[in-house]
């Protein structure tokens, strides 16, 4: 199975590169991880918000493949724990479809992304900064990998 993260946002600083990479590389061939970062719509001075969200929208709806089971980050998604993202990954994986994780940009996702999305996921409650999502989420999805193959970095 093969993980992609859509993004909105580029140019992440250097920690946020190093974090990411660090759990990139542990992953194995078999629940790989894959990060694509997209260009955020025009929020200068008096930007059109909803015309930014659905620029942001399009360019990510154009990357999704018809076939994956679509995961949105979403503040009002249902929050999971440890060992239940290693149950949803385990469903994923057993489903034979390669899976998309959807992050927003500053105002979050397109409506259309949410309509499409198989699943909504929060991360937390607290409104977290996106470059740190990319960390938190890359270290979850490995450690639910570990859960799922009992290995022991879940300790």
């Amino acid at each position: 199975m093969k993980i992609r993260v859509l993004a909105v946002g580029q140019k992440m600083p250097d920690w946020v590169e190093k974090g990411s990479r660090e759990y990139l590389k542990r992953m194995p061939r078999d629940f790989s991880l894959e990060f694509i970062e997209l260009a955020p719509g025009n929020r200068g001075k008096n930007a059109d918000i909803a015309r930014a969200m659905a620029s942001e929208g399009d360019r990510m709806l154009e990357k999704l493949k018809g076939n994956e089971h679509v995961v949105a980050l979403d503040v009002l998604g249902k929050a999971w724990s440890t060992e239940q993202l290693s149950r949803h990954a385990d469903d994923w994986r057993l489903g034979g479809r390669d899976v998309a994780i959807l992050i927003g940009g500053p105002d979050g996702l397109d409506p259309r992304l949410l309509a499409r999305a198989d699943q909504r996921w929060s991360l937390s409650a607290l409104t977290l900064p996106h470059p740190l999502v990319r960390i938190v989420l890359a270290e979850q999805l490995y450690r639910a990998w570990t859960l799922l193959v009992g290995h022991p970095y879940h300790r």
